[in-house]
Parts: structure tokens; C-alpha cells; sequence
């Protein structure tokens, strides 16, 4: 269990949902990746640009914003695990899905692009000490350590999977 000192409420949700478990950062990392790559590659044609309503993100959007946001705070580990005291901005996501020609882009490009992401992910934070793990920065006014980003991919992975299955499928 990630102590709550190690992140602002708001990513508690995401956390809670692999902290209960009792696996590493990196076991945990691939089996979110495995878990969500298994269930969106049979995802029928006619689901890609889906929106299950007005104003909603399509399922290719979905898996632009969880492109997006974990490359952000892959860069938000890498400062704080180097002991960069910086403090970093936040990011607008719904300005970042506006602006992303998503639906345009092939469906299983963007599932490949995740893959190789989460790889990267895997391979940084492999490259952590524990001393790293346990640094923290602060991004979007919110202090936040290494180790607990490193659980919040997985987290926030799942939770957008469970959104899939509970409104898109």
C-alpha cells in the first residue's frame, strides 16, 4: 500500500485501483497493459469512433488520453526520480484530445503506439533505485513521488478500462 503522504487526494481512485494488490510497479505495469491491450483488440470496428454520448471522448480518444497522459508524467517521474526539484505544470487533457486528430489516425496504430509506450515505461522505471522511488516533486501545484506514478499508469489504465466496459461496449 502507497502511503496517502505519497500523492494528493485527487489520484487516490486510480491508486486504490492496483494498490490493494499486493504486486510491483512493473508486474502491475504489464498486467494493466496486458489486461487493456486483450480487451481493445477485439473490440469490433463499429466501437473505434464510438461515443456513448454527446461530448464524449470515442474509444480512440480514450486511448490517446491514456497515451498522452502517461508519457507527461513518465517525464514527471524521470525529474523527480533525478532529484530535479522544478516544479511542473499541469496539463489541459481536453485541450490535449482537441488537438490530436485522433480519430483520424488507425485504430490498432494507435493500440501499437500504447504497447511500445508502456514498454518504455517499464524500462524506466526498471532503471529506479528504491531511493528513487521513494523521491517526491511536484506537478500541477500537487506533491506526488516516484514510486506512487509508477502505480497511478496502472491505475489510471484500468480505470478508463472500466469505462469502456461499463459505457462502451
Amino acid at each position: 500500500m502507497i502511503p496517502k503522504n505519497e500523492y494528493s487526494t485527487y489520484f487516490e481512485h486510480y491508486i486504490k485501483l492496483v494498490s490493494k494488490e499486493e504486486k510491483s510497479i512493473i508486474e502491475n505495469l504489464g498486467a494493466s497493459q496486458k489486461e487493456f491491450d486483450d480487451l481493445l483488440r477485439n473490440l469490433p470496428a463499429e466501437k473505434h469512433s464510438f461515443s456513448y454520448a454527446e461530448g464524449k471522448w470515442t474509444v480512440k480518444e480514450l486511448i490517446q488520453h491514456i497515451i498522452d497522459t502517461e508519457r507527461v508524467f513518465c517525464y514527471r517521474a524521470l525529474c523527480f526520480a533525478r532529484n530535479d526539484k522544478t516544479f511542473l505544470p499541469g496539463f489541459d487533457q481536453d485541450v490535449f484530445a482537441d488537438n490530436s486528430n485522433t480519430n483520424a489516425r488507425d485504430y490498432y496504430d494507435l493500440l501499437d503506439e500504447m504497447k511500445v509506450l508502456r514498454q518504455s515505461t517499464i524500462q524506466l522505471f526498471k532503471s529506479f533505485s528504491n531511493e528513487a522511488l521513494l523521491r517526491v516533486g511536484v506537478a500541477s501545484g500537487n506533491e506526488i513521488s516516484v514510486r506512487a506514478l509508477g502505480f497511478l499508469f496502472s491505475g489510471h489504465q484500468i480505470h478508463h478500462l472500466n469505462v469502456v466496459k461499463e459505457r462502451y461496449l
